[in-house]
């Protein structure tokens, strides 16, 4: 090996040695081995050597650059594990300091389910519920709800591919009315349940998700009238939101399973999102006398006995009372988030709290 060479190799091995981190080591490797490094351009010239020279010329060169390789990989393995040590030291555990401990805590849905169970259960409701997936008898024919109703749309609801002996589809429930029509199949008169749980429809955004919860509720008994349907709803929402004077507004509307039908209102101010204050008003739930339809339909005799029945957002009814913004929220599984909104998991739910 030429003696400019032999100084290459040199220069090059003792700033190996003296290379400490990886990027003053990658710094080293290019100036060794980049496209304009001295070695490179060697390599480059050898076409302008003489046949005679060019082999053994080319077997020096290609000699010096597999040493220097070899030393900068070699550099690079230690490089890397001084590092890795250094990371591992700092990383440390100091076993001397008390682990920190988080209890678990109720996930503000949950909480909401419980305070409106201890509600109606004060009321003399039973809790009832129902299978998830069910089929579109129970879900829509049953409810007066005709085939070319909009809530069928294949974009609304989730269809399942299978069907029942008698032809009617799966599906998964878009609503807990389905406990209702069961009730109603299982039980003689009078009923008085709510049934919370999980429904499925195909929306997705800010203050809609393809899974969510709701609470329907029905009373069936003899003389009952629009006067026993407000009464009942209006010591709920004040109940639920501890707002004792709470505006609460009933609206004529529409739904194929109740009639009369009527949207429920409650007081708030727009500006401030204060509930019970100002002069707005913001839809809660919906509402209304049983139509005699779903009774007929489930063998109960509409001339004896009567039924109101109502139905409410879980969700909703959680993002209001704790000032919550985003629906989406509730399912990212954001355990800060579950710290900063849920509640003691042994704390339970009790009416002298306003319920």
């Amino acid at each position: 090996m030429d003696k400019e060479l032999e100084q290459i190799k040199q220069k090059t091995l003792q700033d190996l040695d003296q290379a400490q981190d990886l990027k003053s080591w990658d710094a080293i490797r290019v100036a060794t081995l980049g496209k304009s490094a001295f070695l490179t351009q060697k390599l480059k010239e050898l076409g302008t050597f003489p046949a005679e020279l060019r082999k053994e010329r080319g077997a020096l060169l290609n000699r010096l650059r597999n040493e220097l390789v070899q030393a900068i990989d070699t550099r690079k393995a230690v490089l890397e594990e001084i590092e890795l040590n250094e990371k591992l030291s700092a990383e440390a555990l100091d076993i001397t300091l008390p682990v920190p401990v988080y209890t678990g805590v109720t996930h503000p849905l949950r909480r909401t389910i419980e305070e409106i169970i201890a509600i109606f259960g004060a009321m003399n409701f039973k809790v009832v519920d129902g299978p998830n997936r069910d089929t579109d008898w129970f879900n829509f024919s049953a409810l007066n709800i005709d085939e070319h109703h909009p809530a069928r749309a294949d974009h609304d609801t989730f269809y399942l591919p299978t069907r029942t002996s008698e032809g009617h589809q799966h599906l998964l429930r878009t609503q807990t009315s389905t406990v209702q029509i069961r009730i109603l199949l299982d039980q003689k008169p009078p009923i008085r349940i709510i049934a919370p749980g999980r429904t499925y429809r195909a929306d997705h955004d800010a203050t809609h998700s393809p899974m969510f919860h709701q609470c329907e509720g029905m009373v069936v008994d003899k003389h009952i009238t629009l006067g026993h349907l407000k009464g009942c709803l209006i010591d709920f929402l004040r109940a639920f939101f501890a707002l004792p004077t709470l505006p609460v507004r009933f609206r004529s509307s529409y739904f194929p399973f109740t009639e009369p039908s009527m949207e429920i209102d409650i007081g708030w101010n727009r500006k401030t999102g204060e509930l019970g204050g100002g002069s707005d008003w913001l839809e809660i739930l919906g509402a209304g006398l049983m139509h005699s339809r779903v009774l007929a339909n489930c063998g109960v005799n509409p001339q004896e006995w009567q039924a109101f029945a109502f139905g409410v957002g879980i969700e909703r009814l959680t993002m209001l009372k704790y000032g919550i913004s985003d629906l989406r929220s509730f399912y990212e599984s954001d355990l800060r988030w579950l710290r900063y909104y849920g509640f003691q998991s042994f704390r339970s739910v009790a009416l002298h709290e306003g319920i």
